[in-house]
């Protein structure tokens, strides 16, 4: 039976304005950073999508580099616009980066123009589109002048290959710098995507800052410290996880004590709210007025729906957030 979105979708989400433009994000976005590549269950990947689509999730954020194998999780998505999503286009933010090595040789890394202009018609082509909505630079480059970068950015936005563009990790002063030079060329920086959650707090020293005064959304990665702030190490490594999977993104190193005793102790808070860690650890994100939308990954349906029951509790006390804040400043 042909897919076919659920009616009642945008009764069940929020939106919010992307800095100072005209698009709005849902307050929960999709990342298909892990669990949508080649060497995933596409089906699984394609049930989530679903899922996420029905719940008012517009938003779905990609990368050449996603899989693994990198590509492979672009050309994912791309079957599900063909097979599902086609007809809901005009309904959706898609948004792919450039930045990570891609391919062989010197043209398939960094920030050169050469690299970013094929990188996302490489994209294009692997997701069947004629644009994406955001386009963003991965990571600041040392070496290539950061002229020659926006002005990529720019030129791929004239050409109406992207709607918008972004840039993620740069650090304060680099946002500034690189929003001025957009704005020189006539093209808006419209969006960060920065790594933010309850145990990396860097954003908060100057870049937010940086991001209210230039207009500027926000969209932070890796919010529950990629399953860290979630009851899922408390007792060891799941096999599934990012932790336990040969290809996995966290070395069971990184899994220290002291991490989880952290967990350990917001959960109590959690639980008095009637929320699970992460629940609590999105909810404490969103309560920034910088930040736009929060970008979430999932491995399975339930572990999405869980997630989206964030959106049920959003408030805090201000009890809650000292005692939150002494815990992590622990």
């Amino acid at each position: 039976m042909p897919y076919q979105a659920d009616s009642q979708r945008y009764e069940r989400m929020s939106y919010r304005r992307c800095g100072r433009s005209g698009l709005k994000l849902p307050l929960v976005s999709l990342g298909l950073w892990q669990n949508f590549g080649g060497v995933d269950v596409y089906e699984t990947g394609r049930a989530i999508v679903h899922k996420a689509f029905d719940s008012g999730i517009t938003h779905f954020d990609l990368a050449n580099n996603y899989g693994p194998p990198p590509g492979s999780a672009e050309e994912a998505f791309g079957k599900m616009l063909a097979q599902d999503l086609g007809p809901y286009r005009d309904e959706l933010v898609i948004s792919s980066k450039a930045g990570y090595g891609m391919w062989d040789g010197p043209y398939g890394d960094w920030g050169s123009r050469k690299y970013l202009v094929a990188s996302l018609d490489q994209s294009l082509q692997r997701m069947g589109l004629d644009y994406v909505d955001i386009f963003y630079h991965h990571r600041p480059d040392p070496e290539t002048p950061l002229e020659e970068t926006m002005g990529a950015l720019a030129d791929i936005v004239k050409q109406g290959k992207a709607l918008y563009v972004g840039i993620s990790s740069y650090r304060p002063a680099e946002t500034r710098e690189a929003s001025r030079l957009l704005k020189e060329m006539g093209v808006h920086c419209l969006i960060h995507q920065p790594r933010y959650n309850m145990n990396d707090r860097w954003i908060e020293d100057g870049l937010t800052d940086v991001l209210k005064e230039e207009g500027i959304g926000c969209i932070p990665f890796s919010p529950l410290d990629q399953g860290f702030l979630t009851s899922r190490y408390l007792k060891g490594v799941p096999q599934d996880s990012r932790a336990g999977k040969a290809h996995g993104t966290i070395a069971k190193d990184d899994i220290t004590e002291q991490k989880i005793e952290r967990s350990r102790k917001l959960q109590t808070i959690a639980e008095a709210r009637n929320q699970t860690l992460a629940q609590l650890a999105l909810a404490w994100i969103l309560r920034l007025d910088t930040i736009t939308s929060v970008l979430i990954g999932a491995s399975r349906v339930s572990q999405l729906e869980d997630n989206l029951r964030t959106l049920d509790h959003l408030d805090f006390s201000d009890s809650e957030l000292a005692e939150i804040e002494r815990i992590l400043q622990a």
